[in-house]
């Protein structure tokens, strides 16, 4: 095999990884714009406290979140017994478990890159359409939303690219099987720790910061295009 052929099981972990990061970002995206609306606009009791828990995730060790996924979402743990017995669906130790974990890691990026877009709409131009009889949905979907386009773009790939690196969260949670839970960083783990695995690492970490720099270069250029678009409206 030369340098830049994949192996299966590298193969395996690139598509899972996409598959997973995909999933998670899409999984994930519209309560993000919720958290960032209602963070931005809303003052209530507990507002603190609620976006430290958004937040949590970005300063608490990975493989803590990952133990407290396994308490609430694990065969036998709050929540996953009864989704399990109930509706037939289990987090542990498949891809739909690594979706949920990579979205919780990721989900603080969303939130916050959306609600800066919140805070600089320009709220006179809502107020504007509320004069002239709008209600809020329809204010929402189409002044505010378009308005904050760019900023879900930002969101939506930052989050991408932080689901794609996830593997703390990850590996405590779903662990580590090949073809089910093993994504790039822990297939890149997996190869550092047996012999002759150092070329194979060297594939997924080139892969993995390609396909990085390929969702942050679409972002900026998609979030130009929109930018552009919006001033020119």
């Amino acid at each position: 095999m030369d340098f830049f052929t994949l192996s299966e099981q590298e193969l395996q972990a690139l598509l899972l990884s996409l598959k997973v990061s995909l999933w998670a970002v899409a999984g994930s995206l519209p309560f993000g714009i919720a958290t960032a609306w209602l963070l931005a606009r809303r003052n209530f009791p507990g507002k603190t406290l609620v976006d430290v828990l958004v937040h949590l995730p970005l300063v608490v060790p990975p493989i803590v979140t990952g133990y407290m996924l396994l308490i609430l979402f694990g065969k036998r743990g709050v929540l996953g017994a009864f989704l399990g017995e109930t509706f037939g669906i289990t987090f542990a130790f498949n891809w739909k478990g690594a979706a949920m974990a990579s979205a919780v890691m990721a989900f603080p990026l969303m939130v916050r890159a959306v609600r800066l877009s919140i805070e600089g709409v320009d709220r006179r131009l809502e107020s504007a359409a509320r004069t002239l009889g709008a209600n809020r949905t329809r204010i929402f979907f189409t002044i505010t939303l378009p308005l904050i386009a760019p900023g879900i773009i930002t969101g939506s790939v930052l989050a991408f690219a932080r689901a794609l690196s996830e593997f703390g969260a990850t590996i405590t949670f779903v662990s580590n099987i090949q073809g089910q839970t093993q994504t790039l960083p822990l297939a890149l783990f997996t190869m550092t720790q047996v012999p002759g695995g150092e070329y194979g690492a060297m594939r997924l970490c080139l892969i993995s910061i390609g396909v990085a720099i390929t969702a942050l270069v679409a972002s900026e250029l998609l979030s130009k295009k929109l930018a552009t678009r919006i001033k020119g409206a």
